[in-house]
């Protein structure tokens, strides 16, 4: 499932390729981006508990790196991965799987956009050529492919699962999870955190709308008296030069 978020999630995660499970020695790229720019993020990992990582957690990256090239994946390399800033803002996630079986599930390990295709295929290890395979959502068989792959047209949050696939003769790939993101309607108005922002905003300005008229009000009488003072002060200079001449 996708990992819950415990921060504001801002940033991009790039996965190249994107895909959940790996088969050792593969490669895979990851990297932060935030609206172009990738500075102060680095990627993170949460695995299993190991002798390394007694904790469960391994950082990577120091300072503001924020890309990680895997050349030769391991077990030992599965885990969530994810990006994070220095002030508490994160990526989506995604669950890699390096597996010492002979099949894997190609699958999109990021979340999917609502409307759009998404194409499954079951890869064999010793076999590359595409061999007739089943594939399963949520432990149920849904479809028998002679190719080897499976296209869900305009995807759904219905489509949201556990998927995974076998291929005759060889074992079954692990499970993977198809996160699908909803599509906003622009008629379903604003959403609850725009509604809070609104309200965040609001509530500065009363709050901060009696301090700005007192401030303003203090100015005014402080200037009104500096003009006073001025006009005595030249009535008296002009009282006394009279007396003068």
């Amino acid at each position: 499932m996708e990992m819950t978020a415990l921060c504001m999630v801002v940033a991009s995660l790039r996965v190249v390729p994107n895909r959940s499970q790996f088969f050792p020695y593969e490669s895979v790229s990851l990297s932060c981006e935030e609206q172009g720019s990738s500075s102060g993020w680095r990627v993170m990992r949460n695995t299993t508990t190991t002798m390394d990582s007694p904790d469960g957690l391994t950082e990577f990256g120091i300072g503001n790196e924020s890309h990680r090239f895997f050349d030769d994946l391991y077990p030992l390399d599965s885990g969530v991965y994810w990006c994070e800033s220095g002030s508490g803002r994160c990526s989506d996630a995604i669950n890699i799987t390096v597996t010492d079986g002979s099949v894997i599930l190609e699958s999109p390990g990021l979340p999917v956009m609502e409307g759009s295709d998404v194409t499954l295929r079951c890869r064999n290890k010793r076999t590359p050529s595409n061999l007739t395979a089943d594939f399963y959502k949520d432990g149920v068989l849904i479809r028998s492919s002679s190719t080897g792959e499976m296209t869900i047209h305009s995807v759904s949050k219905s489509d949201e699962g556990f998927y995974k696939c076998s291929i005759s003769d060889s074992e079954e790939s692990k499970e993977s999870w198809l996160a699908v993101r909803a599509l906003v309607d622009p008629d379903a108005g604003p959403t609850p955190a725009a509604v809070m922002s609104v309200l965040r905003v609001m509530l500065h300005v009363v709050v901060g709308t009696p301090y700005l008229l007192s401030t303003i009000i203090l100015g005014l009488i402080y200037r009104d008296r500096n003009r006073a003072a001025q006009r005595e002060e030249q009535g008296g200079r002009h009282v006394v030069d009279m007396a003068v001449e």
